[in-house]
């Protein structure tokens, strides 16, 4: 029983990291309909100059605030100059844009700090912390810690001062939004500057704990099941869909790896997606789309 509430508890923080990436997505997706697939490229972009800021001498804060502007400023660029000329083109066409973006920015990343593995040392020791007969790690408490701070920070900043609620109004109905007198650009360039920020954060946790490098990228890849099964709009669902899929993912590693004979933590978390598709399209927190026929 030990060590199954110790795979379950190690499953759920990596859950709290995935909800992290997750809701740089649902950030984006509420405020303009677009699933940006170019958040993986912004946590590689924001992990990779970080670290190349420390290994040139710079103190760990003060390599932090430059980073920071550096991926707001550019996560609003973005906004700005790519994506605002495509508003009324369709979703395809939108989430073409983000996907050519991504490589884009991870061609950018290797230009300019080339491609080159780096360690990311947080100054977390990664120990075991015990509680009673069951073994944590500290690094993995931290960084989630830190990951749902920063969640809970969000949802509060989205339902209760007035530029979260008027982001859930533009979500709800851009054209209404706009005749109430709710600014449509400036508010696209907030939220694609916290999401900015939210990919820095991302991007420092996990680079700690599989070290800077390309395949970073691919942590977008596991965010997509968590939006499925939570839903594209709600940072709430992000949460328990990255809980679902980190608990699950852990689970199914120690006690179904064997027996179907490898790995399973590479696709499993796609089948519990699939399941949620077939049964509730519109995920756990989702809203349903109603058109008139």
């Amino acid at each position: 029983m030990s060590f199954f509430i110790e795979t379950l508890i190690g499953g759920l923080l990596a859950g709290v990291m995935y909800s992290l990436v997750a809701i740089g997505f649902v950030l984006i997706y509420k405020a303009s309909g677009v699933f940006n697939f170019a958040q993986g490229a912004m946590v590689l972009f924001a992990a990779l100059t970080f670290v190349t800021l420390r290994d040139a001498g710079w103190n760990f804060f003060t390599a932090f605030l430059i980073t920071l502007v550096i991926v707001v400023a550019g996560a609003i660029a973005i906004e700005r100059l790519v994506l605002r000329p495509l508003v009324g083109q369709s979703d395809l066409t939108l989430f073409m844009a983000t996907l050519g973006l991504s490589f884009v920015i991870e061609g950018l990343a290797q230009l300019l700090m080339g491609a080159s593995v780096h360690e990311l040392n947080l100054g977390i020791d990664d120990l075991p912390i015990e509680f009673g007969s069951v073994m944590v790690s500290q690094f993995d408490l931290v960084a989630a810690a830190t990951a749902g701070t920063l969640v809970i920070i969000l949802s509060l900043f989205f339902n209760f001062t007035r530029t979260g609620i008027s982001l859930r109004a533009i979500a709800d109905d851009a054209q209404a939004a706009q005749s109430i007198g709710i600014r449509l650009p400036v508010l696209w360039r907030v939220v694609w500057g916290v999401a900015g920020f939210v990919a820095l954060v991302a991007g420092l946790l996990w680079g700690a704990r599989q070290g800077v490098q390309f395949s970073l990228t691919l942590v977008v890849l596991k965010a997509l099941p968590v939006l499925i099964i939570g839903g594209f709009t709600s940072i709430g669902g992000a949460i328990a869909g990255g809980l679902i899929i980190g608990a699950s993912e852990s689970l199914a590693e120690i006690y179904l790896g064997d027996i179907l004979g490898g790995s399973v933590s590479t696709w499993f978390a796609y089948v519990v997606a699939l399941v949620f598709l077939l049964v509730r399209p519109s995920g756990l927190f989702g809203e349903a789309k109603i058109e008139r026929v």
